[in-house]
């Protein structure tokens, strides 16, 4: 049993913010809500909280509708982008005020706020107030008053957007190991593909309101079902050039031709192929790999990572490539892709043939960000 959305959409003003959204969530799962800014997401989680009402549809736990039960009859913990905590109370109070209000004893209260304050690094700021804090640990001292509480179902909106790079990949594995240990449900709504790479579970990518795909991590990114999906798992966005197949021949828009028997269900006619940007290389790795010949635009450096944005006439590319790398604009420069790491999808936007199978299942434990990249 656990949280079960029917059919739910929500109309504000005659614009949908959500459409027909049918989903489950089990007891136990960790689930990541992917889409960009004002795809849905936070909606979503408002119509599962009770904070706001569906237009339509129905929202049950464990098999009992609960679509008009308000928040605070429900056992829900919430988390935002942007914290909210008492600025009256001490971070100690603040973290137990759930406990409190469910009549805990003392020394459970304080078994508990201490523990969860140390896995968040905040114990030696429980007898501060939250106006004495950094922003990152009044944020986690949010996140901690909603961890501390017997909940069974837990809402994530974009939590660690505002905390430097190192505590958010610390919390990210310390999220996945809490919930290991409660039969709770837990949604984590991110912008970011590769945080939800990162944290694995089942991911939901929405747009425009929709649910356009759902399921393992590794399989919605290894296998997206249209361009839409494709493009928003991920990061940067796949590479989409137009082409045209005949005889099992492809000549692509930028007037590039290659044999495409490795992919071989496709008819005659019109197609857009996919080109993740990490498959797009500098260096040539296996004999048929196909040459292209850009222009470099801009060498964007992020971390440890160089993306190359390239051009060739109308056509825009980018390529991810690991170590800082210097490039001169306006120069020239050959990439390299492989054929057998083609997404091709029909002119509808549907994939018709995806990169070939390396035999991992997809119901592995879900890979880190690199693996999942390597192995695709």
């Amino acid at each position: 049993m656990g949280l079960r959305l029917k059919n739910v959409s929500r109309i504000v003003q005659g614009q949908y913010y959500l459409r027909d959204i049918d989903i489950s969530l089990e007891r136990g799962s960790f689930n990541v809500l992917m889409g960009r800014t004002l795809a849905g997401k936070t909606s979503l989680m408002r119509v599962v909280a009770g904070l706001d009402q569906p237009s339509s549809g129905r929202v049950e736990m464990d098999g009992v509708d609960v679509t008009g039960v308000p928040v605070q009859k429900r056992k829900i913990s919430m988390v935002y982008q942007q914290f909210i905590n008492y600025p009256n109370l001490s971070v100690f109070e603040n973290i137990a005020s759930p406990l409190r209000i469910a009549g805990d004893a003392n020394s459970t209260i304080k078994d508990k706020v201490e523990s969860i304050a140390e896995m968040l690094h905040i114990e030696d700021y429980l007898q501060r107030r939250p106006l004495e804090l950094s922003g990152g640990q009044q944020q986690r001292t949010a996140m901690a008053r909603a961890l501390v509480k017997d909940s069974d179902l837990i809402l994530f909106d974009e939590p660690l957007v505002n905390l430097d790079y190192k505590l958010r990949e610390e919390l990210r594995f310390e999220l996945r190991e809490l919930f290991k240990r409660r039969n709770v449900i837990a949604v984590y709504a991110t912008t970011e593909a590769n945080e939800a790479l990162a944290l694995g579970g089942v991911t939901t990518l929405m747009h425009e309101g929709r649910i356009i795909q759902s399921g393992p991590v590794s399989e919605v990114y290894r296998k997206p079902n249209t361009i839409e999906a494709a493009e928003l798992f991920s990061e940067p966005a796949i590479n989409i050039i137009a082409g045209i197949v005949k005889q099992q021949s492809v000549l692509l828009e930028n007037g590039v031709g290659f044999n495409l028997a490795q992919h071989k269900a496709l008819v005659d006619g019109p197609y857009r192929f996919g080109i993740r940007p990490h498959h797009l290389t500098l260096e040539r790795h296996n004999g048929d790999d196909v040459t292209m010949n850009l222009n470099v635009d801009v060498a964007e450096i992020s971390g440890s990572e160089t993306y190359l944005h390239m051009t060739s006439n109308s056509l825009s590319l980018v390529s991810q490539l690991n170590g800082v790398l210097p490039f001169h604009t306006d120069t020239q420069v050959k990439v390299y892709f492989s054929p057998h790491t083609l997404y091709v999808f029909n002119l509808e936007g549907e994939t018709v043939s995806m990169p070939r199978d390396r035999g991992q299942s997809s119901t592995a434990a879900a890979p880190k960000p690199a693996e999942v990249m390597s192995h695709d």
